[in-house]
């Protein structure tokens, strides 16, 4: 026999011994870790809510929704409500602290387990666009409507019209005026308050992300908050993300897509949030010192995970009738 079909032969046949001796040797593992996926898929966690940020009421708001059995479109819808209600907030809905020129502007978005989207982006006056981006999904053929377009088509379709600057944000406003700074507080001014998740009892999953913007930012300013793939992102298939932070850095890595194809690949929710945030962290000469990003994840079998890169960022989770507010792990620990 020549060398060269002698080795070939003998290569052939080692891999086949060692692929059966393989499998024999790790049977009992394998049997065990199929257990596993199996009592997974047969006992996935339902109902469960996960909100960014200390939104305890928000999230309880939700969780009423789904225990009686809505479906997690209206669960995240009414739960963002709350904080866009909630003048103390003020970097949500009514008191959301203003842009440079003292006006206050909205950004929202909302996706379902179909995959259907709407956002609203630049709101003046109108304090619930979740429930306009909402509207935007099922009642018109667009996704995104901006700025005046956007407040029209709220109140022809019954939202009122009212003042969104309240007296605490206008004197912080005029505080601020004085030297006019520009350097967003992290954990305070450079958040979006308020990304959504949630499980219905059917296993369905939806998103949902309402947001002032950042402080005194340029009149005119996006962020990611209501931008598909960057505050969030649903596939009903794989699980969901939601983004908070400094949005222009979301943006650049499309951070919440980013998480569920991670997760679409095997990678658990907490996997492949802190793969997200190494995306940012390790862009050649990024100073990630002076901003904040945090992300919050959940698969289709009600597992979390949740990474920023600062510490402080917090979420909200209720779980198996449990709602609790928890901090999170985080990249930056120098």
């Amino acid at each position: 026999m020549k060398r060269r079909n002698f080795i070939k032969k003998a290569s052939v046949t080692g891999l086949g011994i060692v692929a059966v001796s393989s499998s024999f040797m790790s049977c009992d593992e394998v049997k065990s870790s199929e257990k596993k996926v199996v009592a997974s898929k047969l006992n996935p966690i339902r109902p469960l809510v996960i909100a960014t940020w200390n939104t305890s009421l928000a999230v309880e708001t939700a969780a009423k929704v789904l225990e009686k059995g809505g479906s997690a479109l209206d669960a995240v819808e009414q739960g963002c409500r709350i904080e866009e209600g909630n003048e103390k907030n003020h970097t949500v809905g009514k008191g959301g602290l203003p842009d440079r020129e003292g006006n206050v502007t909205l950004d929202a978005c909302i996706m379902d387990e179909k995959g259907n989207y709407g956002a609203v982006l630049g709101v003046k006056n109108i304090v619930h666009v979740i429930s306009v981006a909402r509207k935007v999904m099922e009642d018109t053929p667009h996704v995104m409507l901006i700025g005046e377009g956007a407040e029209q088509f709220a109140v022809s379709k019954g939202f009122k019209r009212e003042t969104l600057l309240t007296e605490a944000s206008k004197k912080a406003w005029e505080k601020w005026k004085i030297k006019s700074k520009y350097k967003p507080i992290i954990n305070i001014e450079n958040h979006d308050t308020i990304g959504m998740l949630a499980i219905d009892k059917k296993g369905n999953i939806s998103a949902a992300c309402t947001t002032s913007g950042l402080a005194y930012k340029m009149a005119g300013r996006v962020g990611d908050s209501p931008i598909i793939g960057g505050g969030l992102f649903v596939d009903n298939e794989v699980g969901g993300a939601a983004a908070t932070g400094l949005g222009e850095e979301v943006l650049k890595t499309v951070g919440s897509f980013l998480i569920v194809e991670l997760m679409r690949q095997g990678k658990s929710p907490q996997e492949a949030c802190e793969e997200a945030i190494g995306r940012i962290v390790n862009k050649p000469g990024k100073d990630y010192t002076n901003f904040q990003v945090g992300y919050i994840a959940v698969n289709k079998q009600g597992e979390t995970g949740t990474y920023s890169i600062q510490e402080w960022f917090n979420y909200n989770l209720f779980k198996e009738g449990i709602n609790t507010n928890i901090k999170s792990d985080y990249f930056n620990k120098v």
